[in-house]
């Protein structure tokens, strides 16, 4: 028979949109690619055990769906349906081309794998076919040698589940073409078929032998209508509990039914937490078609419009459309108010979904318009918050609860029906009969005409009823409905109404009285406790405390007093008497040793308030309230009663104030010490009251503690301490250790080596060295009258480097502040004019007076400048004397002519030109007519700038910027043509380099020029003052008259102004020299003889750039 079935065309059929659909899904991994033919496959009629080869469908369908109840298994089906969507994801992942990054696991605590693949049964051994067969501790993965899902497998069963997913929600749907394959699967199927078959076999007419009718309605239908809709749910009925319309039923609590909100608060007892409850299927109710939302109320015929309730109101409200023919078509209670918003027929209020009364009017969900002059009557609370009392069992329960804590019943259940005892219960003739109140359910014993628990009269009286209309009765169950008993006399709701009204007029009169004694500045509780003492009179409550309340309170003070000594005089003779509490308790009264009692109005106004105008209570209060208050004052030290009570009295109660008038004569010799215009003694450190010195200092220095004024007090003690009182006060104010103090008090001072505190010691930013103040301010004041600006660094270690730019405009700034302070007015006003001069020297239009010391900018563009303070003549690039041959030439040319033309000049021969060749700063351009030689460090007098006076390189200091220099010394970078190495050069060496490259140099002495003695000016220190003069050492033949040093200069500067490079004439290990001092690499290559070696240095060290800044003039 299986051979036969699987020869059949549908299992061909079967088998080609499988391999087709396993093709697509293997090759792209696409759900949506193979749709049509998951379609074809779950259309195909075929036993499922043919049609599903991987996954075992039946047993999956019959775990998950084995309830017989069809909503129980309805919803275990869609359960199904979102797990096997979830594990068609899984499929579809695997064997798409690009999988996810994580797909060789499947994590157990993913909530979506949780509430979905493992809410159901069989998910697990599908992920197993799918290859996730490894174990892990929080999932399952891939094992460990497999790298690759196997696709076509993984694709097989990833059909077979979209394929079984697709047919179960066509169960659900109820659109399954072959529902007969599923009979012996799926119980309620079969249920459902055989109701349909008993339902038609019924004959007509015989519907009334039927013993269990299948669909519960109020009235009788028709067997046809049961025919013709088998599969449709049972009409919805009302909740248990409210009575609106119901959403959800419970299976455990013999299928009853209720609506979202009475189904969360009953549900919410813990033995029925875990109840499972189904939603009922409803069927969409037509909706308006104007707002579209609300179901549809009424129809009209004029025109030909389906509308709801308010649309209905709204459109029909316009004058032209108020004579329409309209026909209800529906109940308002058609619609699902569980699923919907929902509008009070009250008060038209829109009240949410889950709301059971109305949030405006409180009255139920379902309450009709015309019941709303009955519901007046009904006693509802205020708000939905407030508490409210079941009308069954009389228990007060809170606003939020639906049900009563006791008997369960709902909120606005109506009061049940109680027989009464007696044949007539409001009678007094019987005596002795007992009734029950049918308002509160009290059973009264005695024959009265009110209830003794709720004060209602038991009996109508005709004079206070109110007119009602006839159709409002209270409701009368089945039960009481029999002709033998008479019905029950309507109960007295006018009563309740007096009441509830003269509740509210009470309350308004409050509230205007309240009103009006804050315009006087009478607080509430006043005025309420006024009423409770004058209510029985006309009194006005605000005029009662003007004018009774003094009487009043002096009486609760008079009565306090009188208990205190009656207890006074009971402990005297032995006994112990008592003073009751508010609710009766006894309470032991204070014992004092006081004789009168002095108790102040303030205190009896307080507790007579707190007490609500109870006069006796008011007493006990205030005897309680004293009591406390004494045993604080007692705790803070003050022990005399009799001074404690009166300071009490006088201040109104208040312990603050009777804490500040007891320690006012304890303060009085500190007033009078304050006050007296003598001397306050200095604090003594051996004086033998420790912890006045202690106070004095916490009062006078601000110390943060008392330790730390026993330690000032210890440091001055000290053997050997000549440290101010201030001074050990302020260190000990940075540090409570004793060590650290004592290095804070003892600091050197470098410059005139004696001992400082810390806190007498000054220093810079620039570095870490501190001299004390006197130090500092001579070393600053002598540098700013004495010396150049670029003198005022550190007297210590001479940081900053006034060299670099940035560190000096930074240094300066910081240090005008210092000096503020520390320098004379005259001092610190000059030093302003130095560092505003220094400040100009900036400026390229600033220029020096070569024939005095006056600096001025100058904004000409022209050669002759004029000095404004001694009004001479000088030229602004040479710094020449102005002469009237320099007019129309170039300095260049000037000095040509000079040479050529002017006897003095050639006199004076190369000892002149050395003069003009001499040395000019490169920071502020000041010219020295002084020759190079001997130190090359020169510090120009103007700017204080220190450079080399061959190559106008920076000296520095300490380090310097340099990227392969590492000296923190002082220290210059020269080029290889600067004067600091060729002056150790003999002439004859110099003289070739020249005679190499083509230059002219002199020999001879110009005709009548000195040749003894050198006549080159030099710079000489005399004294404390520099003085040029001659050079005067003897002179060598061959040198041109000068002597060797200064021969060799001006053979340098010849080397310059021709920019020659001395290196052509280096010897091997010059060379080397030189090319390491450069970083040029001085490795010599395999087979290289010294000749290409020394010529590839050569090159190497030639490709180096001679000093930029070299003076090369001609």
């Amino acid at each position: 028979m299986a051979a036969a079935m699987s020869s059949s065309p549908p299992s061909m059929e079967m088998d080609e949109v499988r391999t087709r659909a396993k093709s697509l899904l293997s090759s792209s991994g696409s759900a949506q690619n193979v749709k049509a033919e998951v379609q074809i496959m779950a259309a195909i009629d075929l036993p499922l055990s043919e049609k599903y080869h991987h996954l075992a469908a039946e047993v999956m369908l019959s775990e998950n769906a084995a309830s017989h109840h069809k909503l129980q298994a309805l919803e275990s089906l869609k359960r199904l349906v979102k797990a096997l969507s979830i594990l068609e994801k899984y499929g579809c992942n695997l064997t798409c081309p690009a999988r996810p990054r994580y797909w060789r696991s499947v994590k157990h605590n993913n909530p979506v794998f949780r509430t979905t693949v493992d809410a159901i049964k069989g998910g697990r051994r599908v992920l197993y076919l799918y290859g996730y067969t490894n174990q892990q501790i929080d999932g399952l993965s891939f094992p460990d040698e497999v790298s690759e899902p196997d696709a076509e497998k993984v694709a097989a069963v990833t059909l077979e589940v979209m394929t079984l997913r697709m047919e179960v929600d066509m169960i659900i749907k109820g659109t399954h073409p072959h529902l007969e394959n599923f009979k012996d699967i799926l119980p309620f199927l079969v249920q459902q078929d055989t109701t349909a078959s008993r339902a038609a076999e019924i004959p007509p007419g015989e519907e009334h032998h039927v013993e269990e009718p299948l669909v519960r309605s109020p009235s009788p239908k028709p067997a046809q209508s049961l025919v013709a809709q088998p599969l449709k749910p049972p009409p919805a009925s009302e909740c248990n509990l409210c009575g609106t319309a119901s959403s959800l039923v419970c299976p455990s609590c013999d299928s009853q039914m209720f609506c979202d909100a009475c189904d969360d608060l009953f549900h919410r007892h813990p033995a029925r937490a875990n109840h499972k409850r189904d939603k009922i299927q409803r069927t969409k109710p037509e909706t308006c078609s104007i707002c579209g939302i609300s179901t549809v109320h009424a129809q009209c015929f004029t025109c030909v419009q389906r509308l709801c309730v308010n649309c209905d109101k709204l459109f029909h409200s316009h004058p032209d459309r108020k004579g329409h023919n309209r026909t209800i078509v529906t109940p308002a209670k058609t619609s699902s108010p569980s699923l919907s918003p929902w509008e009070c027929s009250h008060c038209t209020t829109v009240n949410e979904t889950r709301a059971v009364l109305c949030s405006t009017c409180e009255r139920p969900r379902l309450a009709t318009a015309a019941s709303s002059v009955q519901d007046s009557t009904m006693s509802v609370p205020t708000s939905p918050n407030s508490e409210w009392q079941c009308k069954s069992c009389t228990v007060v329960n809170q606003g939020s609860s639906i049900l009563c804590e006791v008997c369960e019943r709902p909120r606005l259940a109506t009061r049940p029906p109680v027989a009464p005892v007696s044949s007539n219960p409001g009678s007094l003739s019987d005596s002795g009969a007992k009734w029950t109140c049918q308002f509160c359910t009290y059973v009264n014993t005695k024959p009265t005409v009110v209830c003794e628990m709720c004060n209602l009269s038991c009996k109508d009286s005709p004079g206070n009823s109110l007119s009602e209309p006839p159709q409002q009765t209270l409701s009368i169950t089945k039960d009481q409905l029999q002709p033998a008993m008479k019905p029950l006399p309507k109960p007295r709701l006018n009563l309740d109404l007096r009441r509830q009204k003269t509740m509210k007029d009470d309350g308004l009169s409050l509230i205007q009285q309240i009103r009006e004694a804050e315009k006087r500045g009478v607080s509430p509780e006043e005025v309420y406790a006024a009423l409770c003492m004058c209510s029985d009179s006309n009194i006005n409550p605000c005029d009662w405390l003007t004018s009774e309340l003094p009487h009043l309170l002096d009486e609760i003070c008079a009565m306090a007093a009188s208990v205190r000594l009656n207890y006074k005089a009971a402990e005297d003779s032995g006994m112990h008497p008592v003073v009751e509490r508010d609710g009766g308790e006894p309470e032991e009264s204070a014992r004092q040793n006081g004789g009168d009692v002095k108790l102040s109005r303030a205190e009896a106004k307080l507790a007579w308030l707190a007490t609500g105008g109870d006069i006796d209570r008011a007493v006990s209060q205030l005897l309680r309230d004293r009591q406390v208050k004494m045993r604080e004052l007692h705790s803070l030290g003050f022990r005399d009663v009799a001074k404690c009570e009166e300071a009490l009295r006088q201040s109104g109660g208040e312990v603050k104030g009777a804490l500040s008038l007891l320690q006012r004569p304890l303060l009085e010799p500190f007033h009078q010490r304050i006050w007296s215009e003598q001397a306050e003694p200095a604090i003594d450190p051996k004086h033998p009251d420790k912890q006045r010195m202690c106070r004095r200092l916490l009062a006078l220095y601000d110390l943060p503690s008392w330790g730390r004024c026993e330690l000032v007090l210890s440091l001055l003690q000290e053997p050997g301490v000549s440290h101010s009182l201030e001074d050990v006060v302020q260190a000990v104010k940075e540090s409570h250790d004793k060590d650290f103090i004592r290095r804070l008090l003892n600091n050197e001072c470098p410059c005139c080596l004696s001992i400082f505190p810390r806190s007498k010691m000054q220093s810079l930013t620039s570095c870490q060295c501190s001299v004390c103040h006197e130090c500092f301010g001579q070393h600053f004041t002598i540098a700013v009258r004495d010396k150049h600006i670029r003198d005022m660094v550190c007297p210590v270690c001479g940081e900053p480097d006034i060299n670099d730019p940035e560190q000096l405009d930074s240094y300066f700034s910081t240090l005008d502040i210092q000096l503020r302070d520390c320098l004379a007015l005259d001092v610190y006003e000059l030093f302003h004019k130095k560092l505003t001069e220094h400040a100009l020297m900036k400026d390229p239009k600033f220029l020096w007076c070569c024939h005095c010391t006056f600096g001025f900018i100058n904004d000409g563009d022209q050669l002759k400048v004029t000095c404004l303070s001694c009004r001479k003549s000088f030229c602004v690039q040479c710094k020449k004397p102005w002469e009237p041959q320099h007019q129309d030439l170039s300095c260049e040319q000037f000095q040509q002519w000079k040479r050529e033309n002017d006897p003095e000049y050639q006199r004076q021969g190369l000892a002149g030109y050395l003069r003009d060749n001499g040395i000019t700063c490169p920071h502020c351009r000041f010219q020295y007519d002084l020759t190079k030689g001997g130190c090359m460090h020169f510090t120009c007098s103007q700017c204080r700038y220190q450079f080399c006076s061959g190559c106008n390189n920076p000296f520095h200091k300490t380090g310097c910027k340099t990227p392969p220099c590492n000296l923190s010394c002082l220290h210059a970078h020269h080029p290889r043509d600067c004067l600091f190495y060729l002056r150790d050069w003999e002439p004859p060496r110099l003289q070739a380099l020249l005679q190499k490259c083509g230059v002219e140099f002199n020999t001879d002495p110009p005709n009548g020029t000195q040749t003894d003695t050198c006549g080159v000016m030099v710079q000489r220190d005399e004294g404390s003052q520099q003085i040029d003069s001659p050079c005067g050492i003897q002179t060598q033949p061959g040198q041109a008259g000068l002597c060797e040093k200064h021969y060799r200069e001006y053979l340098v500067s010849l080397i310059n102004a021709h920019s020659l490079d001395p290196a052509l004439i280096y010897d091997s290990h010059e060379l080397i020299r030189a090319c390491e001092r450069y970083q040029v690499d001085t490795q010599r290559g395999e087979n290289e003889d010294d000749n290409l070696f020394h010529a590839r240095l050569l090159k190497k060290l030639m490709e180096v750039p001679l000093g930029e800044k070299v003076p090369r003039k001609k």
